[in-house]
């Protein structure tokens, strides 16, 4: 069923992929084994569009599949609702890619976890990172992308919270599915997350200290 759901996001059958989603829930899948399936699906879409099988508005449509479908999920997740906020984390796809999908299950997971989120949307150039940061106050940076060229808009937004003196007074962490380790320490990054989870307890290590 996994492997079905993928494709039917892959395809864009928002529908299809919509009832799928209450059927393995019904049917007792875990909910975190369902986001990481539309996590993969993602990839695929992100693939076919630096393909040039995809367009921009296919892009979008995969986000909005994405958005309702962890709508459907969230109820499923329980969260700890007594537990105090762990910290701040503010979160944004970097400037020239308007992927959405990753950052929201990661802001997603944060939330769930504890954490005090802003997320500040997709296409963001770093002076509005810069901004947001001194209003928001965060002690964790997220910066998200899926294509390749967010590489170095990355690296941009991470010149310039050293150009307005924010760099030491933050944790950066990257995502998305190109990136990795060495992608971090190009772009000047802390840490690499793989996945939500990896995202979830870099964010708790660095609020807590540890």
């Amino acid at each position: 069923m996994q492997e079905k759901l993928k494709e039917l996001i892959a395809d864009l059958k928002e529908e299809e992929a919509l009832e799928l989603v209450k059927e393995m829930l019904s049917n007792g899948t875990d909910p975190m084994d369902v986001l990481e399936t539309c996590r993969t699906a993602v990839e695929v879409v992100g693939k076919r569009f630096e393909e040039g099988k995809y367009f921009i508005p296919d892009l979008l449509m995969s986000g909005e599949i994405m958005e309702n479908i962890s709508n459907i999920v969230k109820p499923h997740i329980s969260a700890d609702t007594e537990e105090k906020k762990r910290g701040k984390v503010l979160i944004g796809t970097v400037e020239g890619d308007i992927h959405d999908i990753g950052k929201n299950i990661v802001t997603f997971m944060l939330e769930v976890n504890g954490f005090d989120v802003l997320d500040i949307g997709v296409d963001v150039p770093p002076e509005v990172f810069v901004e947001k940061i001194k209003e928001f106050q965060p002690q964790v940076v997220g910066l998200s992308g899926l294509l390749t060229l967010a590489f170095d808009s990355m690296k941009n937004t991470i010149e310039a919270l050293e150009n307005s003196g924010l760099r030491d007074k933050v944790k950066i962490m990257i995502g998305g599915s190109p990136t990795d380790e060495q992608v971090a320490k190009y772009v000047g990054a802390d840490a690499h997350g793989k996945d939500a989870n990896a995202a979830v307890e870099l964010s708790r290590q660095w609020t807590e200290g540890n």
